[in-house]
């Protein structure tokens, strides 16, 4: 009998990028905190958490939803590869509560340490959650944390487009999580002085809400007072467009293509897989 395989609905990809997100979250934020809280750990501890977390975020969500964890990465797909418009919003929105979620767990699971750490809940633990410039200490501007925002997720949009272009190098043998994980890491030990690589919307604003919700009041400001937080989603989104342009307009148009694989489109079975699952 053959075996029949279903196309997830948009409800399955929405569900997908929720899960996905939340784990990367769950890892990202929580090696923050304890760092921050318990003095256990240091930057590079951070930097391997998170790309660990988009290694396993994406194992998580990639069969059912391409596994974008990123607005910055689904609104690139649509602008230069074809993603359905009509799925952006969707797609973001379950980002976000994918990352605000993890963040109200992580929050809750850090309480004491936090507390003990920092009583009054300021800007020494905020960057548990948010990012700040200069990480909250360094002599980094609002407009200096915006452009290293465009140049950091640019970077990542132009690899990311490398690595999953079947007309490329692509990773084989399912290792493609891996080496994005990689990829997040290296942006985080080169390019996270001057605003906490962000580069991911949802990444900064879900547990930016959820720290405002559990007693950060200062939550949407940087350490100066400035309204900070529109910074990691505006400087991401033109940071992604920017990186995929550079890919299409330098690599992916010199690319030989015969039959075209779009970055963030569901994977399907050919008749060949499907025959040798049958074997």
């Amino acid at each position: 009998m053959a075996t029949r395989f279903r196309t997830p609905g948009l409800v399955g990809e929405l569900a997908a990028e929720f899960a996905g997100t939340m784990i990367l979250i769950l890892f990202g934020v929580g090696v923050v905190a304890q760092v921050a809280a318990a003095e256990i750990g240091d930057h590079d501890s951070i930097a391997w958490a998170w790309g660990l977390g988009v290694t396993l975020g994406v194992y998580v969500a990639a069969r059912v939803s391409g596994a974008h964890l990123n607005p910055a990465v689904t609104i690139a797909l649509a602008v230069f590869k074809g993603f359905s418009w009509r799925k952006v919003a969707p797609y973001s929105i379950a980002q976000f509560l994918g990352a605000f979620v993890a963040a109200l767990l992580v929050r809750w699971n850090y309480t004491e340490v936090l507390r003990a750490a920092d009583p009054g809940l300021t800007i020494k633990t905020q960057g548990v959650f948010s990012t700040l410039p200069g990480n909250g200490t360094l002599p980094v501007g609002e407009w200096g944390a915006f452009r290293d925002q465009i140049i950091g997720t640019a970077i990542l949009l132009f690899v990311i487009l490398a690595l999953t272009d079947m007309n490329n190098t692509a990773p084989a043998a399912n290792l493609g999580p891996v080496v994005i994980g990689l990829l997040v890491v290296a942006i985080g030990m080169a390019w996270g002085t001057n605003a906490g690589y962000a580069i991911n919307p949802a990444r900064d604003f879900g547990p930016r809400l959820a720290s405002f919700l559990t007693g950060y009041e200062g939550a949407f400001r940087d350490q100066t007072g400035y309204l900070y937080f529109w910074i990691p989603i505006v400087g991401p989104i033109i940071g992604g467009i920017v990186g995929a342009g550079l890919y299409q307009t330098l690599i992916g148009r010199f690319l030989p293509s015969d039959s075209p694989q779009e970055p963030g489109e569901i994977p399907t079975r050919t008749e060949e897989n499907v025959e040798v699952r049958r074997g």
